[in-house]
């Protein structure tokens, strides 16, 4: 909690102005979690995840991040198609994580520490559904968890504004286009990288020092 206290700068630009030559549809698989005994799943939505992405990679622990689509009624749906609003899909990311090296509580207090979890389907410039804060749950613990700690940030009244972080049980995950993993390492001087991604991890790398790789 000794962190949660710091909001990230806003910039009001949108990660929707994405390339035109990425339309092309690919067809995604669901992601199959077929993970060791020893490590755990989680899936947070927090706005456009080349963010979320960008921040979790960082973390000690972590071992894998992947950028995806959840939380819709639509099979194997596309960027633009998520981009619409009609799909239901969250822009999520599925965390593949060790506990011994790093707790589903800390992961919480990085998600909430890194995104405005007060702002009703908007983070900054973002708006539309695709971008809601929601924590999807895998098992009873993490719901309890997830439950827990909402119910103290707003004890200690941390924010002016209510949470509006939806928990949802864990429902099918598709990995989004290619173009869309690991973008931050991609594209680092691209605009939004500069002007939204970097300020973020600069900011994460002061408030969570400790728990970086």
């Amino acid at each position: 909690m000794k962190n949660i206290l710091f909001i990230l700068l806003f910039v009001f630009q949108s990660c929707e102005g994405k390339e035109n030559k990425f339309e092309i549809k690919e067809f995604k698989e669901p992601i199959k979690m077929n993970i060791q005994d020893n490590l755990q799943i989680a899936t947070f939505a927090g706005g456009c995840f080349w963010c979320t992405e960008a921040i979790f990679n960082e973390i000690k622990g972590v071992q894998k991040v992947v950028s995806g689509y959840t939380g819709g009624s639509v099979k194997n749906p596309s960027y633009r198609e998520i981009c619409t609003g009609n799909t239901g899909h969250a822009e999520a990311i599925q965390i593949t994580f060790d506990p011994s090296l790093i707790s589903y509580e800390d992961l919480l207090e990085i998600f909430f520490g890194t995104h405005d979890p007060t702002t009703l389907n908007r983070q900054g410039a973002d708006v539309g559904t695709q971008y809601r804060s929601e924590i999807f749950y895998h098992n009873q613990e993490q719901k309890k968890k997830a439950e827990n700690y909402i119910l103290l940030i707003e004890k200690e009244k941390l924010y002016n504004n209510p949470i509006v972080t939806k928990i949802s049980s864990a429902v099918v995950f598709y990995k989004a286009e290619e173009y869309h993993q690991d973008y931050y390492a991609a594209n680092s001087e691209q605009g939004y990288c500069q002007m939204v991604i970097a300020p973020k991890l600069e900011k994460l790398r002061k408030y969570y020092k400790s728990n970086l790789k």
